[in-house]
Formats: structure tokens, sequence, C-alpha cells
């Protein structure tokens, strides 16, 4: 009896999906730790938000800034307050947060769920209530909660999950006695104990990978586990596939280390998979290239859109075989619905140009005997009417983002008279025998 009852509490616990008001839409801004780790300061952050606004990104929806580690002193105040760090912040950290709100941008923090950040600095276990009282005072409404120096569970007898409702519980009483607005909390858990199945019950996102690396292979490989998971994200929780690597790093290409097909289809598969937009790289020197594909409004309008949550979906992986795993070679078709229309994901996964093909009724969201307008939303240019196919040619590690609308039936086509079906194997002429063609 004692395990069906706590069975059953973990049962009540899981069924209710947390909506507590925030983070219906992903997440869209600027993590310092990519570019920089802990070498930040309030010069270059300012820096980073008036290049936000200089290139146009916060008026396209960028608008939050976390401090990803290394922002406090190592060691809590006698009362076990953090401390925020002087030298970093000569005017204190609730001035720098009231400098970028007047750009436009919220100050988000960071923290851990154990004992200590990742990069060494305090952890919030046991401490979650507290923080979050010092990152109120300190200006701060988004919480990135990592996962490293965990105590030991004959401790905390909680596991992953339990670690992370402490913080989750911490928001919603905070919020509940403070009469505001919930911290948003992503939770950096690297998916190694299935988040988005349970993510969803205590934070608005949460990281379904290791963290990102700025070339191709990484990003394959991100793309070929989103391919399994991509069901997990909708409203108020989103799968998140960790920072965007689309910046001048000084590697040749003007996108850095990715090509520039390569930074397209990247910035592709996160907006359209309903991944946080986070950029992760200095914009003080962004090239014209690197503000084009991040600053996509198409492409944004989707990944925001108000009215339909979910994902995009492979419908044909292409290279290996359906539904099977393929790190470099992820799958290659995908499609999805919007409030503008259908979306299509078309990927080349290989290192060479390649002519990509799909019958438009692969796609669940396509009705057979309908032509369809389509529109690209990297060129933003109406490209015809498509009938039954589309074929493509794409260059190594390019993408296609294709939006369609019904343009009205399909004309007939004098002598041949055939049907056309999604599945043809089941199409029926009207006495009951099958068509097959």
């Amino acid at each position: 009896m004692l395990f069906l009852a706590i069975f059953s509490v973990h049962f009540v616990r899981y069924a209710v999906a947390l909506n507590n008001g925030v983070g219906k839409l992903p997440k869209m801004g600027y993590d310092t730790w990519n570019a920089f780790a802990c070498n930040y300061d309030q010069e270059r952050v300012l820096a980073q938000a008036e290049a936000m606004v200089k290139h146009g990104l916060v008026e396209a929806g960028y608008n939050s800034i976390i401090l990803d580690d290394c922002f406090t002193l190592k060691s809590r105040s006698t009362g076990g307050k953090l401390v925020e760090d002087p030298e970093k912040w000569p005017n204190g950290l609730k001035y720098f947060t009231s400098e970028i709100k007047k750009l436009g941008i919220s100050a988000s923090a960071y923290s851990d769920a154990g004992y200590q950040t990742c990069a060494g600095y305090p952890g919030s276990y046991g401490h979650e209530a507290q923080d979050l009282q010092t990152w109120t005072e300190w200006g701060f409404d988004y919480l990135k909660y990592d996962n490293c120096y965990i105590p030991f569970d004959n401790v905390t007898q909680e596991n992953v999950y339990g670690r992370y409702q402490r913080m989750s519980d911490a928001i919603a009483s905070h919020a509940a006695k403070t009469q505001s607005e919930s911290f948003w909390l992503s939770l950096c858990e690297w998916g190694w104990q299935q988040p988005w199945i349970w993510g969803k019950q205590i934070g608005h996102s949460w990281r379904i990978n290791g963290d990102i690396r700025p070339w191709w292979s990484a990003i394959a490989s991100i793309i070929d586990q989103a391919s399994f998971v991509y069901w997990g994200s909708g409203f108020y929780g989103h799968n998140d596939m960790d920072m965007l690597e689309i910046g001048n790093t000084g590697q040749g290409s003007p996108v850095g280390n990715l090509t520039y097909d390569e930074a397209k289809s990247h910035f592709t598969a996160w907006a359209l998979l309903k991944s946080p937009l986070i950029i992760g790289t200095d914009l003080t020197n962004a090239t014209r290239e690197t503000i084009e594909i991040l600053g996509n409004r198409d492409l944004i309008k989707i990944n925001q859109d108000p009215n339909i949550g979910e994902a995009i979906s492979p419908f044909r992986w292409g290279v290996n075989p359906d539904y099977v795993s393929n790190a470099t070679h992820p799958a290659q078709y995908w499609s999805g619905n919007s409030s503008y229309g259908v979306l299509f994901m078309v990927l080349n996964t290989y290192d060479r140009p390649a002519q990509m093909f799909f019958n438009l009724t692969e796609s669940w969201a396509i009705r057979a005997g309908r032509m369809y307008d389509v529109y690209d939303m990297w060129s933003h240019t109406n490209n015809g009417t498509a009938l039954r196919n589309i074929s493509l040619t794409l260059p190594a590690h390019g993408v296609a983002a294709l939006l369609l609308n019904d343009a009205g039936p399909e004309p007939e086509v004098e002598g041949t008279g055939l049907p056309y079906c999604a599945g043809y194997w089941q199409c029926s002429w009207p006495n009951g025998t099958y068509y097959s063609n």
C-alpha cells in the first residue's frame, strides 16, 4: 500500500502542466557564456546590449540578457546571501539591470541546483528562496538553472526532478508572497534524464543535449536528438537546443566557425523546432550576414507563433532509414503547421550539394488534390505554386524553409483521368476496388 500511495502522488504531480502566466512562447535573448565564459563585466555586457539595439535584434524580439555564471563573489555573506562582484559591477547589479531595461532588455540570472555552479560559484541548493529574493532585489526576472556539483542522492533523497522542483516551488511561493509575476525557469539539465517528459511541470524550457559547439557536426547531432523529442515542445514548455552559435569569431566565415549555409540551417532548425533563441556570440563586431540570420523575421514569427505551439516534425529521414538515429546525418524532411501556413524544412546533411525532392502529401498538414503557393522564408519571396511535388537543389549542409498556403484545387489534366491519393495503397474506386498506381 505504501508503494501505491507514493506512486499516486508522483502521478498527480506529472499530470498538471506548469502555466503560471509566463513562458508561453520560447525565450529570445543573449547569453554571456559561450562568448566570454567568466571574462565579462558591466562594460562588456552593456556593449552587447547596445549592439542588440543597434542591429535591430531587440526590436526583433531578443529582449533578455542572461548573466551565465561568475557574476557574484565565490563566497556568500555571513548571512548566506549572494554577494555581487564589485569589480565586475562597480555601480552594482541593480544599476546594471536598470540600464539594460532602458534599452528594452530584461536581466536574467544563472544558478545551479547543486552546491556550486559549474564554474565554482555559489549554487542555490538549500538557498532557493533566499537567492530568489536577492535576484529580485537586483532586478532579475528569469533563471537559467544548471546541474553541477549536485548533492549525493542519499542526502537529498529527491533525484534530479526533486532538486529542480525545489526551485520551481520556491518561485511559485515567492510570486504568491510578493504578488508579483513568476520568474521564468530554464532547466539546464543536459537531457540525460529525459526532461522533455517532465520538464513542463517544473519550468518553461529544458535542455535536450549537452553543450553546443560551433561546428557542423555538433549542430547535426543536436538536430538528430531533436528529431526524436520534438513532441515535447508546446505552449509553456520548450525543448532547448542550447545557444545560437552564429557570429564572427575570426575563423574566416562571416558567421563564425560555421559556413553561411550551415548557420542558416542552424537558425532554421532552432526557430522551427520552437527552441529558445538565445544568442551566444560577441555582437559588437557582428557582420551583416550574422544579423541577417539572427534577425530573420519570417522564422522568428514562426518561433513566436501565438496560436500554435508545437514544433515541426520529421516525415522522412532521407539518408538513413526513418526513425533511425544518425548524429552526422539527421532527418532531412520536416513539416508542421503554423498560423501562417504549412511549414517545410528541407535539410541537406550531405557534405556536397544535393538534389532534394518530396511529395507535398508526405506532410500530414497538406490536403491532397490541392495546389499550394510557396513562400521562401530565406529569400523572403513568393516562389510560384506547387503541384503535388517540390524539387530543389541545396548546398552542402544547406536548408530550405518554406511556407505553403492553399491555392485551390489542382486542375484536371486532360487525358489522364488518374486519381490522386496521399496514401495510394488505400485509395478506392466507388465500387470498393482499390486503385494501385
